[in-house]
């Protein structure tokens, strides 16, 4: 297993009433395994990440769902508009 930190900014940080979390992965896991995991959180989790748009990035470099995610990365989850 690893863990990264995921990030959460503007609506979906209001909307999941989290800035930010560790959360553990399998290894050798991608974005895509990492939003699986959020989804099945059900309800909010699910609707966010499924039906809106949002954005990804890993160690700050924008990334689709097929980027491998490491050991202590940092996650970002964002809509693609965010205001200061």
């Amino acid at each position: 297993m690893i863990t990264v930190k995921v990030l959460y900014f503007a609506r979906l940080r209001e909307v999941l009433g989290r800035s930010e979390e560790q959360v553990e992965l399998p290894n050798a896991a991608t974005v895509d395994v990492l939003l699986d995991l959020l989804r099945a959180r059900g309800d909010v989790w699910a609707r966010e990440l499924t039906e809106r748009p949002f954005r990804v990035a890993v160690n700050q470099e924008m990334r689709d769902a097929s980027a491998q995610v490491g050991a202590g990365d940092e996650v970002a989850i964002f809509p693609p508009v965010t205001g200061g």
